[in-house]
């Protein structure tokens, strides 16, 4: 069966790829609810496994553009196997809320690592972006839903960060329609 691996288009993080009972969860995706999941915006692709593989199940990764497969960025710092995001560390995010003032979202990965624990994010009018940041309208800029692609501006509270799109790469990568 001497199949060329399947490619899909771009995929986002949090983006549901295929059933984990079917599939196994390789470089750039994470398990979540009975899903494999995108944890990177990159090309999502279906390797079949290894000929000596005891898990006979094929593998679905998510290339990151750009890069060759090998270098999903490394992860600032684990303590005790959890991912502890650091400023300057990229996340995306899910927007949760929306106010005049700020954006709560739920931030799903950082350095292209699924985060195990949840964390929080809060993006302030003056982080949205470099310019006029006295004209910004919250609910112009973001949709609960939205998945942002954000930067760790600072710590927060416990388990919350503030978080920044001001800066080209950054912002709303998928919105809800």
């Amino acid at each position: 069966a001497g199949m060329a691996a399947a490619t899909a288009g771009v995929v986002c993080p949090g983006e549901p790829l295929r059933f984990a009972e079917e599939f196994r969860a390789g470089p750039g995706t994470y398990v979540r609810d009975q899903h494999v999941v995108a944890a990177v915006v990159g090309t999502a692709r279906v390797v079949p496994a290894e000929a000596e593989a005891e898990d006979r199940r094929p593998v679905v990764e998510v290339v990151r553009h750009g890069t060759s497969g090998a270098s999903l960025g490394t992860v600032t710092a684990r303590a005790g196997g959890s991912l502890i995001p650091q400023v300057g560390d990229e996340v995306f995010a899910r927007v949760a809320r929306v106010n005049p003032r700020l954006c709560n979202c739920d931030v799903m990965t950082v350095n292209g690592q699924a985060a195990e624990d949840s964390f929080s994010g809060v993006i302030r009018t003056q982080d949205v972006r470099v310019t006029e940041t006295d004209k910004i309208d919250m609910y112009d800029c973001f949709v609960p839903g939205d998945v942002v692609r954000a930067r760790i501006l600072s710590m927060g509270d416990t388990r919350s960060y503030y978080l920044t799109t001001a800066a080209n790469e950054l912002g709303v990568v998928r919105a809800k329609s």
